[in-house]
């Protein structure tokens, strides 16, 4: 039995395949034809953060896949008046067949992972949100071509995306450039886990230097869920991190934009640089479904 907590918890074969079965469940549904390997069984799905992406593309990629998924709001269930998280997670797990949470504390993910006899995936923590770069990657190689040895920019918070941009250096062997102030720049620990792993990151105060001849920008919201106190602080922080056009200019004449969405126009990204003709956030956006469907069937599928 396998967990998706992390990008690190597949080997690079395994999330190449992964992205394979991706482009060929994405043709199936665009030709209209059915592909149900997941038949019979039941996802739960445990929330304790907002989400519009996340929740839709499992929700509507476990029907296409045939079959069930199940959202429970933490508020609206034992674990929401304090049930410990080893016993749901032994209890759930003896009734579904898989279980996605999004949560705060990676902490939480973990020990749910640890006492579950189901696979465990997680659709999003405060540290990492390993199943937006599978959609990324992904959404890229479908425009570029392999995405091995490219150069990746990350520009602004050393958030958890950042913090996947880097687990994913590992996985899918790309070059990864952040700039971020200096108080927001990623996790140390997790920054030199991967270098020790082998990912090629570059860290700096640069935006600019950062850009240069990369093949995708990339970029978050400067205030992430449960930071919104804090936007009036961010905002002088990350006032030279916003991603224009003259940004763009610095990266290769074909590079690419990304955004994991919600998007804050005239903050993190110009309005004509996400609604340009550089930017893929629209099928990055879908993509989530497609590269989430073959995550599922990686896990579940008794083949």
């Amino acid at each position: 039995m396998n967990h998706f907590i992390s990008l690190l918890d597949i080997t690079g074969d395994e999330a190449r395949y992964i992205l394979k079965r991706a482009a060929k469940i994405k043709r199936k549904l665009k030709e209209g034809k059915p592909h149900q390997p997941l038949a019979g069984k039941t996802l739960g799905m445990i929330f304790d953060k907002a989400s519009t992406r996340t929740r839709v593309s499992f929700e509507a990629g476990m029907f296409q896949l045939g079959g069930h998924a199940l959202f429970l709001h933490s508020t609206a269930t034992q674990l929401g008046r304090g049930e410990p998280i080893e016993d749901s997670a032994r209890v759930l797990s003896r009734m579904v067949d898989g279980i996605v949470i999004r949560t705060f504390g990676h902490d939480i993910v973990q020990r749910f992972a640890e006492y579950s006899s189901v696979p465990v995936i997680n659709a999003l923590t405060d540290l990492t949100h390993p199943c937006q770069i599978l959609a990324d990657v992904f959404t890229f190689e479908e425009h570029r071509g392999s995405i091995a040895g490219k150069t990746v920019a990350w520009i602004g918070d050393g958030n958890n995306m950042a913090h996947s941009w880097i687990n994913g250096a590992v996985t899918f062997g790309y070059r990864l450039n952040i700039a971020c102030p200096d108080a927001y720049c990623p996790d140390n620990r997790l920054l030199e886990a991967a270098r020790a792993l082998g990912a090629n990151v570059t860290l700096s105060k640069d935006p600019q230097a950062a850009a240069h001849n990369a093949d995708l920008i990339t970029t978050d919201v400067w205030a992430s869920m449960g930071q919104e106190e804090e936007q009036a602080i961010r905002e002088k922080a990350f006032a030279g991190f916003h991603v224009d056009k003259a940004l763009m200019a610095k990266a290769h004449p074909d590079a690419l934009f990304m955004h994991c969405l919600p998007a804050h126009r005239g903050e993190e990204v110009a309005a004509d640089v996400i609604d340009g003709p550089q930017s893929v956030v629209w099928d990055e956006a879908e993509n989530r479904l497609h590269a989430q469907k073959a995550l599922l069937e990686f896990l579940l599928s008794p083949e």
